[in-house]
């Protein structure tokens, strides 16, 4: 047995020993279900195949969605999972980068106390590592997510930027446009004044009809109120936050003074803060990023962490997680749970216990 799969089984067993299942989801995981998760971008960086009966295939990119599907079709309340194996990710553009490579993880399934349940994984994967040099990010997409929410503006537009979260330069472009700052582009005008209409030829998938549909959405857009400068300011404020977790507590309490609606997910931080200073967590020393998360794996929609060595820019992450509830209530069929889990990579354990 190489000394990453003894690594990785070695960790697994300490999560088992922490109340976790053992589970090991199918290799070949239905590509339609992580297309529909990811969309089509996933294709870039995924290993797909054709069956005959079963469609689209994907060598699983993760474990998070297969145990997810697994927990929501015959899991009981409260559950936690552990899991140890594979995962495949294509690399186009550094060679140097596994495209193979072992993960472990722990999954919580826990309704009773979310807060809780975050500071468990957390707690679990820092003692994982507790040997190693590493330094840990923590972030809360649910904060920026709750401002979204609350905007005063068009479902269609608060919808729109829900959507681009995860690409902060897109996010930031139509945050601007709908506020005004920047202008509308030249082939919108042109396409609201019929002039494009009149004059592109008829290619592609989509039909007549949903064309119109499209144009019809454009011109409501374009009547409606820009989004307040309040507003906008609020939210610049909140994606700069970069502190500790005790003064991004104070910051963030004071945006929502003017931005009422992300009271909740503040205090939901300070309820998480609570329980890992419990679990032996030096909360006032562990940093908080508002925007961290935002380029990872779009099912994250609250509570986000990130494990690095230290003094090795060039690893990847050590170990990563973060909090999914929305994702339970999309694979659920209308069932949902609140969860939270994370994964770590026991090849850089192993890496950087040869450096030590």
């Amino acid at each position: 047995m190489s000394d990453v799969k003894r690594r990785a089984y070695e960790v697994r067993a300490q999560f088992e020993a922490a109340g976790a299942i053992v589970v090991e989801p199918p290799i070949l995981q239905p590509a339609e279900t992580l297309l529909d998760l990811y969309g089509e971008d996933i294709r870039a960086s995924a290993y797909i195949t054709s069956d005959a009966l079963r469609g689209e295939q994907m060598l699983r990119p993760d474990f998070t969605v297969p145990v997810v599907q697994m927990h929501m079709a015959v899991g009981a309340e409260p559950a936690r999972y552990t899991y140890a194996g594979e995962v495949f990710r294509r690399q186009e553009n550094d060679a140097d980068r596994a495209s193979e490579f072992l993960q472990v993880g722990y999954e919580v399934f826990d309704r009773a106390d979310p807060a809780a349940a975050d500071a468990e994984v957390m707690a679990l994967i820092v003692q994982a590592v507790a040997h190693l040099p590493t330094y840990v990010a923590t972030g809360d997409i649910g904060i920026l997510m709750a401002a979204v929410r609350g905007l005063r503006t068009t479902t269609a537009r608060k919808e729109a930027l829900m959507r681009h979260i995860w690409r902060p330069r897109r996010f930031r472009a139509l945050l601007d446009r709908f506020s005004g700052r920047t202008p509308v582009p030249d082939s919108r005008i042109a396409v609201l004044a019929g002039q494009a209409v009149e004059t592109a030829p008829f290619i592609g998938k989509r039909t007549a009809s949903e064309i119109d549909v499209r144009i019809a959405a454009l011109h409501a857009d374009a009547k409606a109120e820009p989004i307040s400068q309040t507003e906008v300011d609020c939210i610049d404020v909140l994606l700069k936050v970069r502190e500790t977790v005790p003064y991004a507590l104070e910051q963030l309490r004071d945006i929502a003074v003017d931005l009422p609606v992300i009271s909740k997910a503040v205090e939901g931080l300070d309820a998480r803060a609570q329980a890992m200073s419990a679990r032996g967590v030096d909360v006032d020393a562990l940093p908080f990023e508002a925007s961290f998360g935002r380029t990872s794996m779009e099912y994250y929609d609250g509570f986000v962490f990130g494990i690095y060595a230290q003094g090795h820019p060039d690893l990847p992450a050590l170990a990563s997680g973060g909090r999914y509830d929305a994702l339970t209530r999309h694979l659920g069929q209308g069932a949902e749970i609140p969860a939270v889990g994370a994964v770590l990579r026991p090849g850089v354990m192993v890496d950087l216990e040869g450096a030590l």
